[in-house]
């Protein structure tokens, strides 16, 4: 496993195609993944690369709180497409990780070269974004409706979930599952796009139908 060299044009181009599907190197969330091949990259990768772009100046943006973010720091080798080798050598030792900082300290300025190569790159990046068409962020998201008792109407309580109309809304399929004592709990799914409706909106609007909701959970997926 590994992206090649990722102080190279081919490795970035290899880091790029990986996160064409996905947001982080690992998982749903940043973690110490992102930051470790983050801290191999010499500098920002250029704007024809935009999924490399993308998720470099997001990782950024966690200089912080990148030593609190989830997981173990690995070598390069554990991460990225299987049947591409990491040659980057020199970026995974732990001496070259403490003399080369991308996040940059607070008591080291950034060079006037590097400063104006990043914001060149970002520039290119924007106006490239600029022209293409915004991609909407979407989220599976499962939600278990639990009733009072045994004794409510479920069809009802279904009916009254999926009554709950907004933008960026998409009921899906549904089923009920026993929870025990003769009650089953509403499971069903349904698909939002994350700027317009969150969990919060939808436990507030659902647990609303008090007559039939005990509570709500839900679990959500990036897509």
């Amino acid at each position: 496993m590994g992206f090649g060299d990722l102080k190279s044009a081919a490795g970035l181009r290899v880091l790029n195609d990986f996160l064409a599907d996905k947001s982080y190197i690992e998982g749903y969330v940043p973690s110490q993944a992102d930051i470790a091949v983050f801290e191999a990259i010499a500098a920002p990768p250029p704007a024809d690369l935009f999924h490399a772009l993308r998720w470099y100046n997001h990782i950024k943006s966690y200089e912080k709180q990148k030593a609190s973010l989830p997981g173990v720091k690995k070598a390069l080798g554990k991460y990225g497409p299987a049947d591409v080798e990491d040659t980057t050598g020199a970026a995974t030792d732990s001496k070259d990780d403490d003399d080369i900082d991308l996040f940059g300290s607070d008591d080291e300025e950034e060079s006037e070269e590097a400063k104006k190569l990043r914001e060149e790159r970002l520039a290119q990046y924007e106006s490239k974004k600029s022209k293409k068409p915004a991609v909407v962020a979407k989220s599976s998201i499962l939600l278990d409706v639990k009733p009072w008792d045994d004794e409510t109407d479920m069809a009802k309580l279904e009916e009254c979930v999926r009554s709950i109309q907004a933008d960026g809304l998409v009921w899906g399929s549904s089923k009920l599952v026993p929870v025990g004592y003769g009650i089953k709990k509403l499971q069903i799914q349904c698909v939002v796009e994350d700027d317009k409706v969150g969990t919060d909106m939808l436990e507030e609007r659902i647990t609303a139908f008090e007559d039939y909701v005990q509570s709500m959970d839900a679990w959500k997926h990036l897509r």
